[in-house]
């Protein structure tokens, strides 16, 4: 990312036009444009104008993260340290497979700066190599369950990023395949999460009879994840809660939310959470309650949760951007409040435009048909 990238990316994050930037930076609309999309140099004024009018440290702006794109082709060309094992025939160690759980971690972060078409051939090929190793390769007993738990969590990534890119029958084969790996590995949390994850898609783009089997699967993930810790049960009553919403039975998703709020305070210090649960949040949880009270029509209590979210959400997550700025859209829209659509569907234009998410693009025509005109 460019430093003018940075710029538009955090002035679009606060919610502020180019034309409102002008007089609060002191410099023309037509020279911020330019800078933005690199037609001309990021001066240090022009930075530090961005910052104090945006509330945000100059360092962020001047420093800005690495390029995702680039990041995954140096990872899809370059070969794993599981070809590399493979290729020298030996037994497989400890050391092999604390690489592949950082591997594993590496992607999962890059998820949010990447979308699904883009991320989804690099995921692929570290689980075809990960597979390939755990079954072709001799381990000991424990080494073989970190593997076989990497599997298990790169199914669940390959399957969220498949979605994302649209491949809706790609991401269930995934889902299924890791559940059995989760299983061989004896780690139930790890299976629920598989399970959970499905049933989040089949909510979303099932049609209405599986709808009903998706709020059934994700009850089922809830029951089966033996040891979860608060927050892995967070998120899968989370995914219980939209299932439900989806399903329209309204007083189960209500009670789930509050079911949510209870044990995501049960939360403690020792608790030894996995690591694919690192983004659940007080936020997140906001969100998915505002995303359930849209959907179950109440689009005006749902405004104010996003509204707060958003005013601290970070600004190179594009596509989370994106979704979350089209979700404001949509209950100003169903609130009736046509010209803040209008608005919060630009802002989500414009973090969509900067991320390959076909997930992020069917939100925007989905809201737009929300409106007149």
């Amino acid at each position: 990312m460019t430093i003018g990238e940075a710029l538009r990316a955090a002035r679009l994050a606060a919610g502020v036009s180019l034309d409102a930037m002008a007089p609060r930076a002191h410099f023309s609309k037509q020279h911020l444009s330019n800078v933005e999309t690199g037609k001309r140099a990021a001066s240090p004024a022009v930075v530090a104008a961005y910052a104090e009018a945006l509330g945000v440290p100059t360092e962020t702006l001047m420093d800005p993260l690495p390029d995702p794109l680039r990041v995954a082709h140096e990872w899809l060309v370059t070969d794993s340290p599981q070809v590399v094992e493979s290729r020298s025939g030996r037994n497989v160690g400890a050391s092999l497979a604390g690489e592949v759980e950082g591997r594993v971690i590496e992607l999962r972060h890059l998820d949010d700066r990447l979308g699904g078409e883009d991320l989804a051939p690099v995921v692929e090929e570290e689980l075809l190599d990960t597979e390939q190793i755990v079954r072709d390769s001799a381990y000991s007993d424990a080494v073989g369950r970190r593997l076989l738990i990497s599997v298990g969590e790169l199914a669940q990534l390959a399957g969220w990023v498949a979605s994302d890119a649209g491949s809706y029958r790609q991401a269930e084969k995934h889902y299924l395949s890791g559940v059995g790996a989760a299983t061989r590995a004896g780690d139930r949390p790890l299976g629920a999460n598989l399970l959970s994850s499905l049933a989040y898609q089949m909510a979303n783009v099932g049609k209405p009879a599986d709808v009903r089997d998706a709020l059934l699967l994700a009850r089922t993930a809830v029951k089966g994840a033996d040891g979860a810790t608060p927050t892995v049960q967070t998120l899968l009553l989370e995914r219980v809660a939209w299932s439900a919403a989806r399903a329209r039975e309204v007083g189960t998703a209500m009670r789930t939310l509050d079911q949510v709020d209870d044990v995501f305070e049960c939360r403690s210090p020792g608790d030894e959470d996995p690591e694919w649960v690192y983004w659940m949040s007080r936020d997140e949880i906001s969100t998915m309650r505002a995303r359930v009270l849209v959907e179950l029509g109440r689009p005006s209590d749902a405004e104010p949760l996003l509204l707060d979210v958003l005013s601290r959400y970070p600004e190179d997550a594009h596509r989370e951007s994106s979704l979350y700025w089209s979700w404001l859209a949509e209950a100003y829209a169903r609130a009736g409040e046509l010209d803040q659509a209008r608005q919060a569907l630009d802002t989500a234009a414009g973090y969509a435009a900067q991320v390959n998410s076909p997930r992020a693009d069917s939100r925007l025509v989905v809201v737009r048909g929300l409106l007149p005109g």
